[in-house]
C-alpha cells in the first residue's frame, strides 16, 4: 500500500480533496503552504495521520483562492482565524487568516507528505506555529497536548531546535526526552 493510500484510507479519501486543493493553488499562482499537523509529518521522523489539513495562503490572495476552491466543487466555512474547505472526504482544510502566518509561504519549500507533492512551512516556522498554539490558552486541553507532542516529535527528530524553544518548554521536553534530568 501506498503512503497515498493508506492516508486516503484513513481520511475517506482525503488525498484526493488535498491533491485537488492544491491543484487550484498552484493553478492561481498564490503562495501557500501547509502548516500544522501536515507539515509536523514532513518535518518529524513519524508520521501520524491528520483529517485536518492546516494551510495558509497569502492573506491577499484568501478570497481569490477560497472563490477558486469554491468553484472546484469544495464547501467554505468562514471563522474569525480562518477559512474551512471540505471537499468530499472526511478532511478539513483550515485556511489560516492569522497575521503571525504572513510571511510564511515564502520560506515554504517543496515536500512530499503522504506521497502528495506540496509546499510546507519551514521547520523553524512549523516549531513556531505549535509553540504559539500549545501557550494558547483559549485551545482545548487536548489541543495543547497534541500541540505539544508535535513539539517533542520535532526535537526528537532535529535536536538542534531545542534552543528555539522558551526556557519553560525547554525544561518541559528535556524532562520528556531525558527524564533521568528532571529537576
Amino acid at each position: 500500500m501506498t503512503a497515498k493510500a493508506f492516508y486516503d484510507w484513513q481520511t475517506a479519501g482525503g488525498g484526493g480533496d488535498v491533491v485537488r486543493a492544491i491543484a487550484v493553488l498552484e493553478r492561481l499562482g498564490v503562495r501557500w503552504c501547509a502548516i500544522g499537523g501536515i507539515a509536523v509529518n514532513h518535518w518529524a521522523a513519524e508520521p501520524m495521520v491528520t483529517a485536518d489539513v492546516d494551510m495558509v495562503v497569502a492573506l491577499e490572495s484568501v478570497d481569490a483562492a477560497v472563490k477558486a476552491l469554491e468553484k472546484e466543487g469544495f464547501v467554505a466555512e468562514r471563522f474569525q482565524w480562518s477559512v474551512n474547505v471540505k471537499g468530499t472526504s472526511c478532511v478539513s482544510i483550515q485556511i489560516s487568516t492569522e497575521e503571525r502566518y504572513r510571511d510564511v509561504p515564502n520560506r515554504a519549500i517543496p515536500a512530499d507528505v503522504w506521497g502528495i507533492l506540496m509546499r510546507v512551512a519551514s521547520l523553524e516556522d512549523t516549531l513556531a506555529g505549535k509553540i504559539a498554539a500549545y501557550f494558547d490558552s483559549s485551545r482545548r486541553p487536548s489541543k495543547r497536548q497534541k500541540d505539544f507532542l508535535d513539539i517533542l516529535r520535532l526535537v526528537e527528530s532535529h535536536p538542534q531546535i531545542i534552543t528555539l524553544l522558551p526556557d519553560t518548554l525547554r525544561i518541559e521536553v528535556m524532562a520528556k526526552i531525558n527524564p533521568s534530568n528532571r529537576k
